[in-house]
């Protein structure tokens, strides 16, 4: 489906492990040189916050005849950082060749062609979107911008509320699987990363784009970089009519908003500083996301990230540690522009953290240490505890009367023994959380890799994690819903095992595991009870998910290396089983509503010199039901979809169109909620440097 960045090809001296005797390479009794190699994206590479250093060899002359060349230098998502080649635990990316390729206009369309990844949308062009990991939901994934966690403790509805366009993006990495040991409390069945671009000279770029239903996009960036200094500045703004109006004919669908996003960093041979900060707002239609009693609802966030991290080199001893603040506002209009018919909910999340990693090198190994405090601070016109003073909420006649405020804190320890083929990673964390006075509790991990050939690895892994419940589920107590303040954490316990296959021009992957959920929260509701129905958070006791996930990439352009039309063919499966069952009558908002099968295939095919067709398949087949105004429930009807992309490329520019539902299907990702049909776009990126 998609291949990752191709770098130029370069020599690299790896240093960490030298002169030790269970050195990467000192099997080989010879110097070894790493160079970079381009490889099919949904293969492995590492997490940023584990980035590993490599220092460029003074000249590609002092590989003398004896020098092997190994391919992969790219590293998984540990604490610690390791070469895939050697790790035990994998790491599905997304490189920026495969984002410019692809035919989405926001990150959460792009996750949808990862197998792995359930996408439920609520509207288009990301206005909002339910990201979730194999089988999970949203609230229990760990989303990163730079390897900093900006999980919104209120809700994982808004969590893609990015303040970076696509454009901005270098790769996007998703880690499946519990990942507390990695990522911390909000990761319970896995964490995606942003990892946004560094300029290396002066670039300036902007782009604009137009299509169907009123739709709009306007950007821009521009980017500089010194000997140590380096700057980038974006911006955005998009628009939409909407594809569909409610029963009284207003626009009920529709979209708009802005982003701006400023990074810097400071390199020298000592230390390395990066920084960003950035602003996310938009307003869209939300016509029956929540409730089927109003088709008109609306809701409006304002987000904002900074963030600045440090990290010494040049030792055996790495210290990284990184300070974020992020704000997160939202309203929310259950009938849009009325509040004499429900008033509006107003909430307000301030979130600060700070966080210390660090690692060593050692005569049995690498170890990493480090600690995270994360305060967890909300005020809102209808979650949370009175307040003893309220607060005014700016440009209205509301205070904020309610609020929460609670602290995680939280220690890691990991250990990794590298031998020739086998790694073993193993580790823990040790959490507490101020809220319903969590005591400190251990959850460990452990993972293992063995390569039988050069072609070759098997791998396994078992992991534990937690997950604190959102400020939703814990107190939101209107518009059909009632919230348990005393909901339980969720845990997971989890098994993997897998083997992947790279060669020249192919490669492939096959993967199982089994999760078991503890105290797992899901909104519930008896239909039975007709009008009197509410939604009400509960704890599952328990559930339990076995799921098989398969892919192979074919680089059609290396295997056919003659012919040049045909450039690329991936595809991609994952198959979940649940065995949590309802009893008659109710009906689950997320645990259960999940996709038993999904297969994601892409083809690229070069036309001429200059232009580039990449089509892309999707099929989905969820699980659970709906019900609709009236009472009656449905059950998801499984759904095939094509998009296409046509890209004429060149150096200074690129013009291009994209057909999304190519064949206008109807279908729908969540609840009674219609998504757009055939939605075409087209648009044209200019660049200055």
């Amino acid at each position: 489906m998609y291949k990752t960045n191709s770098y130029k090809r370069e020599c690299f001296k790896f240093k960490h492990f030298t002169r030790k005797g269970y050195a990467l390479f000192a099997c080989l009794g010879r110097e070894v040189l790493i160079g970079t190699l381009s490889v099919a994206t949904l293969a492995y590479a590492k997490a940023d916050g584990m980035s590993t250093h490599v220092e460029l060899a003074d000249s590609v002359a002092q590989a003398k005849d004896k020098a092997v060349m190994l391919d992969e230098v790219d590293v998984t998502g540990t604490r610690a950082p390791l070469t895939a080649g050697h790790a035990a635990r994998m790491v599905t990316v997304l490189g920026r060749d495969a984002i410019a390729a692809a035919p989405v206009q926001s990150v959460n369309d792009l996750l949808k062609y990862v197998s792995g990844v359930d996408v439920r949308q609520r509207g288009p062009i990301g206005a909002q979107t339910d990201v979730s990991v194999r089988g999970g939901t949203s609230d229990q994934i760990t989303v990163l911008l730079n390897g900093i966690n900006i999980c919104d403790p209120q809700t994982g509805h808004n969590a893609f509320d990015l303040p970076v366009d696509l454009g901005d993006i270098e790769r996007i990495e998703v880690l499946e699987g519990p990942a507390g040991r990695v990522y911390g409390t909000s990761s319970l069945v896995g964490a995606i990363n942003i990892v946004t671009r560094t300029p290396t000279k002066f670039v300036a770029a902007v782009n604009a784009e137009g299509g169907s239903f009123g739709y709009a996009k306007a950007g821009a960036t521009v980017g500089m970089t010194n000997s140590q200094f380096a700057h980038q500045l974006s911006g955005s703004y998009q628009r939409s009519d909407g594809y569909q109006r409610s029963k009284a004919g207003h626009l009920n669908a529709d979209y708009e908003g802005g982003k701006a996003f400023y990074q810097g960093s400071y390199n020298s041979s000592s230390v390395s500083l990066k920084w960003h900060a950035g602003m996310s707002t938009k307003g869209w239609g939300s016509n029956t996301f929540y409730g089927l009693s109003s088709d008109e609802q609306y809701e409006h966030t304002t987000k904002y990230y900074t963030a600045f991290q440090a990290e010494t080199k040049g030792s055996r001893f790495h210290f990284r540690p990184s300070i974020y603040w992020n704000r997160f506002q939202d309203r929310f209009e259950y009938f849009r522009g009325h509040t004499e018919k429900s008033k509006f909910n107003y909430n307000r999340t301030d979130v600060f953290g700070l966080n210390l990693n660090s690692w060593f090198d050692w005569a049995l190994g690498r170890t990493a240490f480090g600690a995270e405090f994360r305060n967890e601070d909300l005020v809102s016109g209808n979650l949370g505890e009175a307040l003893n003073k309220p607060i005014h909420i700016s440009g209205t006649d509301r205070d904020y009367d309610k609020g929460l405020n609670r602290s995680n804190l939280s220690f890691h320890l990991e250990h990794n023994v590298v031998l020739s083929r086998f790694t073993l990673s193993a580790g823990f964390i040790a959490v507490k959380n101020t809220w319903n006075e969590m005591p400190f509790k251990l959850y460990p991990g452990v993972d293992a890799s063995y390569r039988l050939t050069d072609n070759w690895k098997v791998y396994a892994s078992y992991n534990m994690s937690l997950r604190m419940p959102s400020f939703t589920e814990l107190y939101y107590k209107k518009d059909g819903h009632a919230a348990d303040k005393y909901l339980k954490p969720e845990e997971m316990n989890a098994l993997e095992a897998g083997i992947k296959y790279v060669a020249e021009g192919v490669d492939g992957s096959l993967a199982v595991y089994h999760h078991h959920g503890k105290n797992m929260i899901d909104w519930i509701m008896d239909s039975s009870l007709g009008k009197d129905a509410v939604w009400t958070s509960v704890n599952h006791t328990k559930l339990n998910s076995t799921g098989v996930e398969a892919s192979l990439n074919l680089h059609l352009n290396t295997l056919l290396p003659t012919q040049h039309f045909l450039q690329k063919l991936n595809v991609a499966y994952s198959y979940i089983n649940q065995d949590k069952d309802l009893e008659p009558n109710l009906q689950s908002l997320y645990a259960l509503e999940y996709l038993r099968h999904k297969v994601v295939a892409g083809l690229g095919i070069q036309l001429l010199p200059s232009l580039l067709l990449d089509v892309n398949y999707r099929y989905q087949y969820r699980m659970g039901t709906f019900t609709d105004a009236q009472g009656h429930t449905y059950s998801y009807r499984p759904y095939s979809l094509v998009d296409a992309r046509l890209a004429w490329s060149k150096p200074a520019y690129t013009l291009y169109v994209e057909a999304n539902n190519l064949f206008d299907k109807d279908y729908r990702d969540y609840g009674f909620v219609k998504q757009p049909g055939f939605w075409l776009i087209a648009g044209v990126k200019v660049k200055i440097g």
